[in-house]
């Protein structure tokens, strides 16, 4: 793992809360906002008044619109010079099907309590029942004392609605674990992920963020192997030496950073 400063650098939160205590990913919201704003530039502040003064997400009131946008800032960093927005904006408009999966990566790089959560529901089987009282006592046991019932449950209740758009779960009421559908965009930023945190070579494959594609090492390659012949990385590998790069991710001063954790 790289210096702390850096990761912050790239966009990384290291901060001990999260927006999903108070909210899930937001998936809907997110999508209206970058169909909205649509300028692969944009900076904070261009988001901040699509959502606040043009109400581009049709909130009621000038309260909830601004909560809205922190909640959204918070998660996603909402900049072109933020290299972990950027880079999934970068897929995001390239690979719509890997949308659900390239918002809950980019979430849980800037999520505390999603990170920290999130593990349980991907280490269960397929098929079985996703409660969300064990995941309330989950979080409980790894901070106990930290939140009220209440916070454990709205927490709880946000981390299973976003494996549900992410589609780790199915289900409303009753959340049924599944496999979620990772796509050559994702496995792609979920590499770009791991690479900016300092891992290179066949060591990508295993890092937390291949982890949440859902998939094996092998579907992971076959993957970034079809992003590389889109040209949206270069992705090579001989035996079992990989060696992966990012050349339209990365500007002048984020391949300083690289070259220095190298």
């Amino acid at each position: 793992m790289t210096n702390p400063e850096v990761l912050v650098r790239f966009g990384f939160s290291l901060e001990r809360g999260g927006a999903h205590l108070a909210r899930t990913m937001m998936l809907d919201e997110l999508s209206l906002l970058l169909a909205y704003v649509n300028d692969s530039e944009a900076k904070k502040d261009d988001y901040y008044k699509a959502i606040v003064n043009d109400n581009c997400l049709g909130k009621r009131s000038l309260s909830t619109r601004k909560l809205t946008a922190n909640y959204l800032a918070n998660q996603y960093a909402l900049d072109f010079d933020c290299a972990i927005f950027r880079s999934m904006l970068f897929f995001w408009n390239r690979d719509e099907e890997g949308r659900p999966l390239l918002a809950v990566l980019c979430s849980y790089t800037r999520d505390a309590i999603l990170r920290a959560n999130i593990p349980l529901i991907l280490a269960k089987e397929e098929g079985c029942i996703v409660v969300r009282e064990d995941l309330e006592q989950f979080i409980e046991q790894r901070e106990p004392l930290r939140f009220s019932k209440a916070t454990l449950k709205s927490a709880a209740q946000n981390i299973n609605s976003t494996c549900t758009q992410a589609g780790y779960t199915v289900g409303r009421v009753k959340k049924i674990r599944t496999r979620a559908k990772p796509t050559p965009g994702t496995a792609a930023f979920a590499l770009f992920l791991g690479y900016i945190t300092g891992v290179r070579g066949e060591a990508l494959l295993e890092t937390e963020y291949a982890k949440l594609l859902d998939c094996s090492s092998g579907r992971i390659i076959e993957l970034a192997e079809d992003a590389s012949r889109s040209g949206w990385i270069v992705f090579k590998r001989v035996g079992k030496v990989i060696e992966v790069l990012f050349p339209r991710l990365l500007n002048e001063q984020e391949m300083e950073w690289i070259n220095e954790q190298d």
